[in-house]
């Protein structure tokens, strides 16, 4: 089964908007087995809209459409839609009312353009919107659904969990979909697909393995498709344990799970306490663990030392250790680590020093030279990383790196 997603509105062509409509839609149609075809994103006018209505109902079995059901001289969605659908726009009574309520409500008088916003196509189902005046509508035309809704998103996402979705699911026969997201970091795309490249080509035919890359780290999402849902979730667990065996040393989550959170877990699990000193990465790590509810539990605090002076006054960095080594150096960030330990009474902590850039590489110490410490006082560990990236990428690297390292050195002690 495949669907088409229509956007509507100039703003998204000028790139005032982003459509993040498109992408929720997407995630919520696949979780029900349903294959995005297409997403056109068309301008507020007729002729594009009849234009892009008939294409997906060419290609598709559901047509989702946002956007242009607002009160303005712009939308005209719904006035298109039912001429597209050979219909005329009347007025809803129950729409009406709630109108009246509300505008009575604020005591504040209802325009002409209020008044129209009852008027919907009398081939459709109107979809009811609860935190908007502006309803969906539900089209049927042989056997396909067409479904129109407001492009802003906390009402189109509403509509779609309180009534589209539950209606897609009894108007259609959907097959039996099942994902799993496996989540690793600090292995390139192209490394790990090598790795398990035997793995890939032996998959069950319903089975299909995607690579979803991002900074620093690769999503792996392993769909299966059947008619039994537990004897697909049956093969889909058997193959997810063979591909956590082959490469478990750089996965270190599933589906939602958050690296900083799973870090944050076993602290808790081994009772154990850590701390940041940051330069190159200002406080980010910081900001990444303290995304966390409870983190306080075992997150004591960060010291952001990015000055020289910062390093030495504040984290006890020797003077001799900046003279004879600079910042950037495994020398610095293991006395960072140290004294961060100190000052904060963690049992671990994190370290980091490096180039984010654009400007203050040197031929030795190019841009995007990283060192990072990690560990407990007693028991070290230290790492250069050297990136590529511009000066936000740099620092997004070297955060999801350290927490990744220091995950890994957890899991092992």
């Amino acid at each position: 089964m495949q669907a088409t997603i229509i956007t509507i509105g100039d703003e998204l062509l000028y790139g005032q908007t982003v459509d993040t409509n498109s992408a929720y839609m997407g995630r919520e149609l696949a979780l029900l087995g349903i294959r995005v075809r297409e997403i056109l994103s068309i301008s507020d006018e007729k002729a594009a809209i009849l234009e892009a209505v008939a294409r997906a109902e060419q290609a598709s079995d559901l047509v989702l459409i946002t956007g242009g059901l607002g009160p303005t001289k712009d939308d005209i969605t719904k006035s298109t839609l039912a001429q597209y659908f050979d219909t005329q726009l009347v007025s809803n009574p129950e729409i009406l009312a709630l109108l009246e309520a509300f505008f009575a409500s604020r005591n504040r008088p209802m325009l002409q353009s209020n008044i129209d916003q009852a008027l919907m196509p009398e081939a459709c189902t109107p979809l009811r919107n609860d935190r908007g005046s502006a309803w969906g509508m539900w089209f049927e035309k042989n056997g396909k659904a067409f479904v129109s809704m407001p492009g802003v998103p906390f009402e189109m996402e509403a509509l779609m969990q309180q009534q589209v979705l539950p209606k897609v699911k009894q108007y259609f026969r959907l097959p039996v979909i099942v994902h799993k997201h496996i989540l690793t970091a600090g292995k390139g795309e192209s490394f790990l697909a090598e790795e398990i490249a035997i793995f890939e080509d032996n998959l069950p035919a319903n089975i299909k393995l995607a690579y979803l890359p991002n900074i620093g780290s690769v999503k792996l999402r392993l769909t299966a498709h059947g008619t039994d849902r537990a004897t697909v979730q049956q093969q889909l667990d058997e193959q997810v344990t063979k591909l956590v065996t082959q490469i478990d040393h750089c996965i270190y989550g599933f589906d939602e799970d958050k690296l900083e959170a799973v870090v944050g877990k076993l602290l808790l699990e081994k009772g154990k306490t850590i701390a940041t000193a940051e330069s190159c990465t200002g406080g980010y790590i910081a900001s990444q663990l303290t995304l966390v509810p409870g983190c306080s539990a075992y997150y004591y605090g960060s010291v952001v030392s990015y000055t020289y002076d910062s390093k030495r006054e504040v984290l006890g960095v020797k003077q001799e250790t900046l003279d004879n080594h600079g910042a950037v150096s495994e020398e610095t960030v293991r006395e960072m680590l140290l004294g961060v330990c100190s000052k904060l009474g963690t049992d671990y902590g994190i370290a980091t020093s490096g180039i984010a850039g654009p400007d203050g590489g040197t031929p030795d110490k190019p841009v995007g030279t990283v060192w990072v410490a990690y560990g407990s006082p007693t028991d070290m560990r230290t790492k250069k990383l050297s990136f590529k990236g511009n000066r936000h990428q740099n620092i997004e690297l070297t955060a999801l790196m350290a927490l990744e390292l220091f995950r890994r050195y957890l899991v092992k002690i």
